[in-house]
């Protein structure tokens, strides 16, 4: 059975309309989100890889013990004996890949081109330094992503579950489009800005926590003025 949370579902004929709609709808009922939390540009990049597969508290837990040790530069997490980081970043699920996968991204951001320097990585462009990003074994798209438009301000839009399903319940898009299809939706749609990306994306993530789960809270929802929402209880 297919539920529509409105009936008279308002027709959009431009999708950059409703994408901006969207928006402002959810910027109003959360505010700005000042999205991702961190000190530092590198805590960032590791936290995108930490969050895979758990929560945001998990991976604080995680940080926190590494900051708390002392071995939290890049260097050091580099010469730290593997088993050790494992117990440290243990809180967050999947320590043992999760290890490896650091160790791997800090082989890559320790040797050239980038050779440790933030700057030197920012200055690379987007597309290249993104080959580059999935070409580390164990980051994906998403976590690439994360870390190029966080850490980085580069201009791409970051896709995730909550993304895939908030937007196939509003019609605009299918589960089954790939992650590059829907990226392109996306930035293709809003206008080209970092700031954009990054508070729509983590206002997304806030629906889709709060309102839009796989077991939906449609009453209150933020998005309920637009009257197109359709769940798919089957």
């Amino acid at each position: 059975m297919r539920k529509f949370c409105e009936s008279g579902k308002k027709r959009w004929d431009n999708p950059r309309e409703l994408l901006l709609r969207i928006y402002q709808l959810l910027y109003s009922h959360f505010g700005f989100r000042h999205w991702w939390p961190g000190e530092s540009e590198f805590e960032i990049m590791l936290g995108a890889i930490l969050t895979q597969n758990t929560n945001w508290k998990n991976v604080e837990r995680a940080i926190k013990n590494l900051k708390d040790k002392k071995v939290f530069s890049p260097k050091q997490l580099m010469t730290l004996d593997l088993n050790k980081l494992e117990e440290l970043i243990k809180p967050s699920g999947y320590y043992r890949q999760k290890a490896r996968r650091i160790k791997e991204f800090l082989e890559f951001f320790l040797s050239p081109p980038i050779s440790g320097s933030i700057e030197k990585m920012k200055k690379i462009p987007t597309a290249p330094l993104r080959r580059m990003l999935l070409e580390i074994k164990g980051i994906g798209p998403e976590t690439a992503d994360s870390i190029l438009l966080y850490a980085l301000g580069k201009r791409v839009f970051v896709i995730d579950a909550y993304t895939r399903r908030i937007f196939s319940r509003l019609g605009l898009v299918s589960e089954k489009e790939s992650y590059e299809q829907l990226q392109n939706f996306f930035e293709q749609n809003l206008p080209k800005s970092a700031k954009l990306y990054n508070d729509y994306h983590a206002q997304i993530v806030e629906l889709g926590k709060n309102y839009c789960a796989k077991k939906p809270a449609c009453q209150n929802c933020p998005l309920k003025p637009l009257k197109r929402c359709q769940i798919n209880f089957d």
